[in-house]
């Protein structure tokens, strides 16, 4: 498989690592002061750029009829359009705000307890704190927003609060610290006990060999994608 990094920064050179140990080619690399190779010669394309360059970079990926993975966070108010123009270009996408096998699992678990919350919401009151190093460039999280998302769809509230101290808002710690690689914790938490999940990734080589897995799987795929359905987790 021919792959372009669109990004070329840390994640970008992980991804790298993983996709030539898997038996792949990196034809073309694209980022703020470097361009190598032809995007034209790409069988697929995995972005992982910084956030303003995201649908410069996906559109001219598509505009090829390449496939688009894509984890770069901070730019979702585009999201329906990229989707759109993906239909228009009758190409494929694939937004995953983490690919991490294990944090694509801890979605499914934070749905399923936000399911069972729901009905003792005036009993427990939750929380989320997300820890990232320093370079993270948006607060709070890609994986963050997604977990809030499945707890908002429980309607235990209405919307979320970065740092935020009211009770009728979800609450997102943000954290930035040193080259912490992703903690996300979410807790429950009553007068009398508290339930916590947590998800720490050691690395961010989940993350890298879950896009490359990604990249692999989209191959001849029109529409839409998720990491859910990489996964198959329903």
């Amino acid at each position: 498989m021919k792959i372009a990094l669109l990004g070329y920064g840390r994640m970008g050179k992980a991804i790298e690592k993983f996709a030539v140990d898997r038996g792949h080619t990196i034809v073309y690399v694209l980022d703020k002061e470097v361009e190598k190779g032809a995007l034209s010669d790409s069988d697929v394309a995995i972005n992982f750029s910084i956030p303003s360059a995201a649908v410069a970079n996906i559109k001219a990926a598509l505009d090829h009829h390449i496939p688009v993975v894509c984890g770069t966070t901070g730019w979702l108010d585009q999201l329906e359009t990229i989707k759109a123009y993906t239909h228009k270009k009758e190409s494929a996408f694939l937004y995953a705000s983490n690919f991490s096998i294990g944090v694509n699992l801890f979605f499914k678990i934070n749905a399923q307890v936000a399911q069972l919350m729901s009905p003792h919401k005036e009993t427990y009151q939750a929380k989320m704190k997300e820890i990232h190093h320093i370079h993270k460039l948006d607060a709070p999280s890609g994986t963050a927003l997604t977990l809030a998302e499945a707890i908002l769809k429980e309607n235990m509230y209405n919307q979320w609060e970065l740092n935020g101290q009211n009770p009728d808002r979800l609450a997102i710690e943000a954290v930035r610290e040193g080259e912490v690689p992703g903690t996300h914790s979410i807790t429950y938490t009553s007068e009398v006990d508290s339930i916590q999940l947590t998800h720490e990734a050691f690395s961010r080589d989940g993350f890298a060999l879950g896009a490359v897995i990604a990249a692999e799987w989209i191959l001849g795929k029109k529409g839409n994608y998720s990491m859910q359905d990489v996964l198959n987790i329903p």
